[in-house]
């Protein structure tokens, strides 16, 4: 924080004491020391200097056009206001995109503010340019070479070295005892805790919705996805060593991972994820064309495997799978639009199902893909009412868009600064803004007292507000963002005072003056807090969590269906569920921000979020390939796994839907049964999409935020880790079809009720790999019931 005031005020008083004293131009003196205030004070854009001027750059010719149209639209007040209308809702719904977009809103929304307001003077938009501009630079030159502090390790090296550790896994596991060490498996733990995107800096978090953020979202889930498959690999048979072609298949995966890491640490060119020959495309095309084959094997089998070998070759099929998921992502985040991957092949539908070397067309959707489009993707899924970037973008537009109206019927003098209080202290929860309201209040009538007192003492002498100013300005800035919103509005009080004092004559009055804007900004705000879903993300929690637990047990039933009835590999159309699981993850992500009561048997909320990660690559895996049609007595097991789960889900799901504090409503008398599995050849149910259809913004784009699994294997009471995660792996690239050691657990670790290691229990390698899903996700559903049975709610 030292290190940003130093520069925050070098750049803001260096412009505005250059046009104010050395050029006699107080217009631009005015856009130079707000445009670095705006930018660099008001706006929360995370990073070291290096990375907040990157974004400062970026954004300078949207700073252009906002003072562009503030200046023209304040001719009259309506025409401010429809702008404010617009461009707040604009500019606040952009935080979809990203912590680094989000964090230059509120910068840029006082841009716009700040010229709307009288006097109408289009004549002078060339001096506001350009002190906007000077300010701007001067602002990035500081965050570049004033006081520059080290940067910590990319997203990239952290996705390189988890993937180094993965082809130390590999080796471990192909000889003897096939099994990890303790070091490897801590390092394991490290490694997949470090890829957490609560572990990393914001503005190294791949949460953009561009092809290379992405892509390297995709990659950091599928490496961690790929460590939680080695460190639950089972082992072979007691007494036996692994067949050739899972050796071979272990190897390569190790390879591939080697080869990918060093891509991604810069010592390697390509991961060999696309076609071609030589050194650059080596390991990973192996790996390809070894998990396709393997796959192929098992799709065609005549005979079935026992469980230990059927267990075996689902985890290695999984790791091949998250092996090659990884190249690929990484390839596109690396070199992206140039990436060279090959495109899908012929496939059930055309949409390259099951072709050999083929990029799965959903998993990668977005390979290719421009910027414009892919941001319209992102945003797009936010549009609607049940969306909190939706919610804040509504309530923020509308408390500026009154502020602005009361400020210009009123003619409230310095009016902006009532827009100002309106766009610092809102917040997405009613009583949060009111608790906020009261500490900014008293701060700002300390504050405007202290600055009545020095303008009375010293008057009009301008010299003495210039030598104190600087001071003033970088102990605000300093302790602001520390001590908190009080001591902020106050010192800023001071800062603004001794501003205008050396632009235009003032009195004591002034100080009067910012007192009440900042009561009128603040009313206003806690007015909107409560028309506005004055509950924030909360409510919406509730039904969006409950939603998506429906739209998982709804894709459970019609895989567990297609499954036992031997349908042949499609695509599934479960855009449902990715909406859902999109909706959930962005409340979830705004809750943890907000002020929370304790709430009596709730749900574990991030733990059904990974569920539906799970249940959306493990459906997709499963229907990918065709398989044989179940008999009888495997087709009941399958079922009677399903009817439980299912019901688990729903009670979940309606758990997740009362109110805190309340007792869930009571299931129906009959719970609804599987639905009776289709004819062998038909659809699957719920139909399919056609071929390269984006899917709907999920968090394969790693979103969000603070949803996140945590490390591969981790071990805690309760369904959670020491930090409060939920230990179960999302399956991004690897399909969450994996099994972890032992008893048939998949990704959310060794369910009860494993299959019996029996001759009479061989089976087609495809019911395995349905039947380790459906126990995993058995843990996983127990993970998000645990908090309710742990606490009863009061009544």
């Amino acid at each position: 924080m030292t290190r940003r005031a130093i520069r925050t005020t070098l750049a803001a008083c260096g412009g505005f004491y250059l046009f104010l004293y050395g050029l006699d131009q107080p217009v631009a003196a005015t856009y130079a020391l707000f445009g670095v205030v705006s930018l660099a004070a008001l706006s929360h854009i995370p990073g070291t200097g290096r990375q907040r001027a990157a974004v400062m750059a970026r954004t300078t010719p949207a700073s252009w056009l906002l003072v562009t149209a503030g200046t023209f639209l304040a001719v009259r007040t309506w025409t401010a206001v429809a702008g404010m209308l617009l461009i707040g809702f604009v500019l606040a719904f952009v935080a979809a995109a990203g912590p680094r977009a989000a964090g230059a809103t509120p910068g840029l929304q006082l841009l716009y503010i700040l010229p709307s307001f009288p006097p109408y003077a289009p004549d002078t938009l060339g001096q506001r340019l350009i002190g906007l501009t000077s300010g701007l630079v001067l602002l990035v030159v500081a965050e570049l070479c004033v006081l520059p502090e080290p940067r910590g390790p990319t997203y990239r090296q952290l996705a390189a070295e988890a993937a180094m550790v993965a082809a130390r896994c590999a080796d471990e596991l192909g000889r003897a005892p096939y099994t990890l060490s303790a070091g490897t498996e801590a390092d394991v733990r490290a490694a997949g805790e470090s890829l957490r995107p609560l572990r990393v800096d914001e503005a190294d978090r791949p949460a953009g919705p561009g092809l290379r953020d992405r892509a390297l979202a995709h990659a950091g889930l599928s490496v961690r996805t790929l460590l939680g498959r080695m460190q639950h690999l089972p082992p072979p048979p007691p007494g036996k060593v692994p067949l050739r072609s899972g050796a071979d298949l272990l190897a390569a995966i190790g390879r591939a991972a080697a080869e990918t890491a060093a891509l991604l640490s810069g010592t390697g060119t390509r991961t060999g994820a696309g076609t071609g020959t030589g050194s650059g495309y080596g390991e990973a095309q192996t790996l390809r064309r070894l998990r396709d084959e393997a796959a192929d094997r098992a799709e065609h089998e005549e005979q079935g495997l026992t469980a230990a070998r059927g267990r075996r070759r689902a985890a290695l099929l999984e790791a091949a799978d998250a092996g090659v998921a990884f190249s690929v992502a990484s390839d596109l985040a690396v070199h992206g639009r140039r990436a060279r991957i090959p495109g899908p092949g012929p496939g059930p539908g055309g949409v390259g199902v099951g072709a050999p070397g083929a990029v799965d067309p959903i998993r990668f959707w977005y390979a290719g893909r421009g910027a414009p489009l892919l941001w319209w993707h992102r945003l797009r899924a936010h549009v609607g009412p049940r969306s909190v970037y939706f919610q804040n973008a509504v309530r923020i537009a509308l408390a500026l868009g009154a502020a602005r109206i009361v400020a210009g019927v009123e003619s409230l003098p310095h009016g902006f600064w009532a827009m100002l209080a309106v766009l610092s202290l809102t917040r997405t929860t009613a009583a949060q803004t009111k608790a906020t309201v009261r500490l900014a209040l008293a701060g700002t009538l300390l504050g405007a007292l202290l600055a009545a007192g020095v303008l009375a003492l010293v008057g009009g002498r301008t010299t003495v507000y210039a030598l104190v100013l600087p001071v003033v300005m970088a102990v605000a800035f300093r302790v602001g963002p520390v001590r908190g919103v009080g001591w902020a509005q106050g010192m800023f009080t001071l800062v603004v005072s001794f501003v205008f004092a050396q632009l235009a004559p003032v009195t004591w009055r002034l100080a009067e003056v910012r007192l009440l804007d900042v009561i009128v900004g603040s009313m206003i705000g806690v007015v909107f807090g409560l028309l506005a879903w004055p509950r924030g993300a909360q409510a919406e929690l509730h039904r969006a969590v409950a939603e998506l637990l429906e739209r998982e047990a709804e894709a459970v039933e019609r895989t567990t269906a297609a499954v036992a009835a031997g349908v042949p590999g499609t695509v599934p159309d479960d855009r449902a569920l990715q909406l859902a699981l999109a909706l959930a993850e962005s409340a979830y992500a705004q809750r943890q921000g907000e002020p929370r009561a304790p709430a009596p048997g709730a749900p574990d909320w991030q733990a059904a979020m990974m569920t539906g990660h799970h249940v959306l690559w493990g459906s997709r895996r499963l229907l990918a390939r065709s398989g044989p049609v179940l008999d009888t007595a495997h087709r009941d097991r399958l079922g009677g796994r399903t009817v439980e789960l299912v019901a688990a889900m729903y009670g979940a799901a309606r758990r997740a839907a009362a109110a805190p504090g309340t007792s869930p409503p009571q299931p129906p008398v009959n719970g609804s049964p599987v639905p009776a599995a289709p004819a062998p050849g038909s659809p699957v149910p719920g139909g399919g999409r056609p071929a390269g259809a984006p899917p709907t913004e999920a968090a394969v784009a790693a979103q969000a935020h603070e949803q996140e699994p945590s490390a591969p294997g981790t071990e805690a009471p309760a369904g959670r880790d020491a930090r409060g995660a939920v230990p179960s792996e999302p399956p991004p690239g690897a399909a969450g079809t994996a099994v972890a050691a032992g008893d048939g657990g998949g990704g959310g670790g060794g369910g009860g009720g494993a299959y019996p290691d029996t001759p009479e229990s061989a089976a087609p390698s495809r019911y395995f790999g349905a039947l380790a899903w459906l126990e995993s996700l058995t843990v996983d559903v127990d993970r998000v019931l645990a908090p309710c049975r742990e606490q009863q709610p009061r009544n």
